[in-house]
């Protein structure tokens, strides 16, 4: 599982990730977690993905279920689960990764992209591609250490290790690489 806040680049990331384990003659597949209870969602009369975390917990909750077993099928040597941490609701925080999903999904790897919070803030601004909530640095600061959080008791619950990866500006591929040597065991 690879996670990050939105604008850390975690997209471009993963793509690079994936890329690289293709060119080694590995059989991976990136499942977008959004993408896959967008899908489903469409039948609720969703139109857009990031009205996903306007829905109730329990909406979600069965949504992302869903999602969970989708990717529990999938028969890959390599499946990177693309997810949030959290997700700000009306309700407060709601995990992106509760229990019940990490005992489906069963990962091997909890990785965290990260990058400076005024990286993130620029990043957010100049994404025209999604309906970004734009909120100020100090935000961005405090949703980076609840992810921390979030990541190391997810990784209490899975019994499995977590990496923290920077992703810095102009730095794509180190990121990618270190996620590779992850993956790999190198």
């Amino acid at each position: 599982m690879i996670v990050g806040i939105p604008g850390v680049g975690k997209s471009t990331v993963i793509t690079n990730v994936f890329n690289l384990l293709s060119q080694e003659g590995i059989d991976t597949k990136i499942a977008e977690f959004g993408k896959i209870m967008f899908q489903q969602a469409k039948l609720l009369s969703i139109n857009n993905r990031d009205q996903l975390r306007k829905l109730s917990i329990e909406q979600q909750r069965s949504l992302q279920e869903m999602a969970a077993n989708y990717i529990n099928s999938l028969g890959n040597d390599v499946v990177i689960v693309d997810t949030h941490l959290f997700i700000r609701t009306e309700d407060g925080y709601y995990p992106g990764m509760p229990s019940k999903l990490l005992n489906i999904i069963n990962p091997s790897h909890l990785i965290m992209i990260t990058a400076k919070s005024e990286e993130i803030h620029r990043r957010r601004a100049n994404d025209n591609s999604r309906q970004r909530d734009l909120i100020s640095i100090d935000r961005i600061s405090q949703d980076l250490r609840l992810s921390e959080s979030m990541i190391s008791s997810s990784s209490i619950i899975s019994g499995c290790p977590f990496y923290i990866i920077q992703n810095n500006t102009d730095e794509i591929e180190k990121a990618g690489d270190n996620i590779c040597k992850v993956i790999l065991g190198k």
